[in-house]
């Protein structure tokens, strides 16, 4: 199948199924037509998930006008909310994708959506056919994010060459919450337990510990608004890591819904790259 790069791809996937891969992290299996079209897709890259309202069996999509380039929202009784994630992996052969959520009870309403989601569930999903390369080559890397950083750092280490070397350093609930996530690089993983990460996350303090690479290098960062924009303040000002060797990403702000605080994470990403 030949997708022209850039397109959309808008699909209305249904629950195959899921499971718990760690006490706080399920992954959801996900199906339908069309499916195949991921294929032109970055496996860790960003999509968007429409989640429709309790009570609706259907996902009403946004629709482009192409005449004034806006977009028009469906009516508010079966307005989807929208959420950016991740999904993980795709297998054609089987016509699946799958995702993985950061199970924190009903805080927000994709953790809702899949804690409650059963086989026939559900979900749009949304991808601009585009191939692109989630970090930039290097010799040595530092990889830093928290939970809801997993799917894209663990597609990270898998496509590393095994020339690579590094640290991996991933915030989590609990030491149940660790997860084997494969390599062929030479890369340390270090997990760390925050069970309250909403109220401060241990990442800035263990990178600030860290005896980090001279040259050749490359950090990814993605966690909480405030680790990364400490983390980041760090590297540029005190060590003087030059915008070409770093990506650093807030996937969300704690006390905040992703829709209250893009425009302020985007703001300050703009801002300091």
């Amino acid at each position: 199948m030949e997708i022209k790069q850039g397109i959309p791809i808008q699909l209305e996937l249904s629950v195959i199924r899921k499971e718990y891969i760690t006490p706080h992290y399920i992954r959801v299996f996900l199906t339908g037509n069309g499916v195949e079209q991921f294929i032109c897709t970055t496996v860790g890259a960003h999509n968007k998930i429409f989640i429709p309202p309790k009570g609706i069996d259907k996902v009403y999509f946004p629709k482009l006008n192409t005449d004034t380039k806006q977009w028009i929202t469906p009516p508010e009784e079966v307005r989807p909310v929208i959420r950016t994630y991740t999904h993980r992996g795709i297998d054609i052969d089987k016509k699946e994708i799958w995702i993985d959520f950061v199970a924190h009870g009903d805080e927000g309403p994709a953790s809702e959506w899949a804690i409650n989601a059963q086989k026939g569930s559900v979900l749009g999903v949304s991808m601009k056919a585009k191939k692109k390369k989630l970090q930039q080559d290097a010799e040595n890397y530092v990889l830093i994010g928290d939970a809801t950083a997993i799917p894209v750092l663990g597609s990270i280490l898998e496509n590393l060459p095994k020339t690579a070397k590094g640290t991996c350093i991933i915030e989590v609930h609990s030491k149940e919450d660790e997860q084997h996530l494969q390599t062929k690089a030479d890369i340390h993983i270090q997990w760390l337990h925050n069970s309250q990460p909403q109220k401060e996350s241990r990442l800035p303090e263990v990178v600030k510990n860290l005896i980090l690479p001279e040259n050749n290098r490359y950090v990814f960062i993605a966690a909480e608004f405030s680790a990364v924009k400490e983390i980041r303040h760090y590297l540029r000002n005190e060590k003087k890591w030059q915008r070409q060797e770093f990506s650093a990403v807030s996937y969300w702000k704690s006390g905040f819904s992703e829709d209250q605080s893009v425009l302020e994470r985007q703001e300050d990403r703009n801002n300091n790259f």
